[in-house]
């Protein structure tokens, strides 16, 4: 909208969340959409970005030894927790909130939130700017534009939401996809579930989740319909 509307734009932020030194917080083909198609394209434009990422990595905050806590003191943090997630604190707004500081300076912020979202409109900051709202662009209509700029993530050929592949909101759509493009970093998931002495041992606390039992469950569908198949 920016760029079509010729609105002020200074710089575009990125923040990179890393699973550990070497493995992205992003799936892999959201990822390469990012550094090969969309950074790219916005300097080709001509506009400055930045990556930004934080020194703390998400095995970083899942080993973490709690130590304040008489109760659980030496303990690994473990999972994050659903909705409070420690990660996106820590690892995604963390090094977004010490880049705006070190500005010195009033800034201003462009949010993604769009005309026909009335509720995330009213909580926006005094520093904040929702082009989408400015020029009436309802969230089906921002999706259509990003569609004909070619900046669609493929990660909405599966699913309508794009976040961490670790991430403990995920939907079974999308933790079937990672199961099944993504084994290695399933499989990383499992592992970590079945380490020691960990204050939050289940992939998902609120919902009492386990990935073993989405490991289970999905492997049971896919005996179903096998069997099913075989009838046919």
């Amino acid at each position: 909208m920016a760029h079509e509307h010729g609105e002020p734009l200074d710089v575009i932020l990125f923040s990179k969340v890393m699973f550990d030194k070497n493995i992205s917080g992003e799936l892999p083909k959201h990822i390469d959409f990012i550094n090969n198609k969309c950074i790219p394209l916005f300097r080709e434009w001509g506009y400055k970005t930045e990556i930004l990422h934080s020194d703390k990595t998400y095995l970083d905050c899942f080993y973490h030894v709690i130590e304040k806590s008489e109760k659980n003191k030496g303990k690994f943090q473990g999972f994050p927790m659903p909705g409070r997630c420690k990660i996106n604190d820590r690892c995604k707004t963390g090094p977004l909130d010490s880049y705006l500081r070190e500005l010195g300076e009033e800034y201003i912020k462009y949010v993604g939130i769009a005309a026909d979202e009335p509720k995330r409109l009213s909580r926006m900051g005094e520093n904040q700017i929702s082009l989408l709202y400015k020029y009436g662009y309802t969230e089906s209509m921002a999706y259509e534009l990003c569609r004909r700029y070619e900046l669609l993530s493929p990660s909405y050929q599966f699913t309508s939401r794009n976040g961490c592949w670790f991430c403990p909101n995920a939907k079974d759509k999308e933790l079937k996809c990672l199961r099944k493009n993504h084994k290695e970093l399933w499989d990383r998931l499992l592992e970590l579930e079945e380490e020691q002495n960990l204050l939050i041992d289940k992939w998902n606390a609120i919902t009492k989740t386990w990935i073993h039992d989405k490991e289970e469950q999905f492997y049971w569908e896919e005996q179903q319909m096998t069997i099913f198949d075989y009838m046919e």
